[in-house]
């Protein structure tokens, strides 16, 4: 049986350079009746957990280190067993809001994690992080795209570790060349596909000079 998406919507806030803002963050759930993998464990362990519904959590996948997408990840990890995989690039931003408390394990450009029978390929996306990651699960149709991309352009870069002609170059490159039916499940807000965004790549470029 192919692994199916749940998702759900925890709140909270996000904190860089100085600057605290109200986000609502989008958590996916990957997996089946069993087991199950959760990629972002944002603000709420609690609501995470009950969205598992008692399977087993086999990892919690950080497509990166700002600290809306990870502040729950230590106590979820603490509640289930899991491991927290994490890109090593992000890890000085991990540790401006953990700083006790390590990643389990690396994440890897062109690693595949498997859940549930059905493989994710991490796609290293450096530009709204140095270690943000998307994962492509061709069988589901569907790219996992944290905050480099959304329904309508690429994730910010005004802020410290971030670089628009980077992020730029990772669209272009790693999510870019996927299937444009494939579905893009964002960090934040709607989901859209690759074929919608492909058109607007020229005008994120104009817009960046």
């Amino acid at each position: 049986m192919t692994a199916r998406i749940d998702h759900l919507v925890t709140s909270g806030t996000f904190s860089l350079d100085g600057g605290t803002w109200e986000v609502d963050n989008n958590v996916w759930i990957v997996g089946d009746d069993t087991e199950a993998l959760v990629i972002d464990a944002a603000h709420d362990a609690d609501a995470i957990l009950a969205a598992l519904d008692g399977r087993t959590l086999r990892a919690i996948v950080c497509t990166h280190a700002h600290d809306d997408h990870i502040d729950a990840a230590p106590a979820l990890a603490a509640a289930t067993g899991a491991r927290i995989l994490l890109h090593p690039d992000d890890q000085p931003l991990w540790k401006r809001t953990h700083p006790d408390h390590s990643p389990d394990g690396d994440l890897a450009d062109g690693q595949v994690l498997t859940i549930a029978g059905t493989d994710l390929k991490v796609l290293h996306t450096p530009g709204h992080a140095p270690g943000a990651v998307c994962l492509y699960a061709p069988d589901l149709g569907t790219v996992f795209s944290g905050d480099t991309l959304f329904q309508g352009g690429p994730g910010a870069t005004g802020r410290s570790f971030s670089d628009f002609p980077t992020i730029i170059d990772s669209i272009r490159a790693k999510l870019l060349t996927l299937p444009p039916e494939t579905v893009v499940r964002t960090g934040h807000g709607d989901s859209t596909t690759i074929g919608a965004e492909a058109p607007h790549l020229e005008e994120w470029i104009n817009r960046g000079h």
